[in-house]
């Protein structure tokens, strides 16, 4: 009997696992104009096979995205998986330039329940070379003046 109690257990802390890992949230909006209103508030339950949030931000000009017109964010949230979202990042970092005049994209990718409720572009890049950079300065500071 209580081998039966502990089976029946163990099934359901497996399923309410499956669950949980299967029922990632991400917030999903497509070319808005801000990260207000539907990109916000829309929620969607991801499929299976996606387990994190992918977050892409434009600036350019529609519809061409063309040198002189005038120029705006849009924004595009959805669930995605590791693989995707590794190569959608690494196919977009080269055009992440951040100019303003010119036409560039950048994408980030979150693990969590509803993360990509903030845009934050680059954020991931620049933390290691500040570190990097900072640590360097600690050595030859020591360095010189010890």
């Amino acid at each position: 009997m209580i081998l039966n109690n502990a089976v029946w257990i163990v099934a359901i802390i497996s399923v309410t696992s499956i669950i949980k890992v299967t029922s990632l949230e991400c917030y999903v909006c497509e070319n808005q104009e801000d990260n207000t209103e539907k990109c916000v508030k829309t929620i969607k339950t991801c499929e299976y096979n996606q387990d994190v949030c992918l977050t892409e931000i434009k600036w350019g000009s529609t519809p061409y995205w063309s040198q002189g017109a005038k120029k705006q964010y849009y924004i595009s949230k959805r669930c995605s998986n590791k693989t995707e979202c590794a190569t959608t990042r690494q196919h977009y970092m080269p055009l992440c330039t951040h100019i303003w005049y010119q036409d560039w994209i950048c994408s980030d990718c979150c693990r969590g329940d509803r993360c990509n409720y903030y845009i934050i572009s680059g954020g991931e890049i620049m933390k290691p070379a500040f570190t990097v950079l900072l640590s360097a300065a600690f050595l030859l500071q020591l360095y010189f003046f010890y």
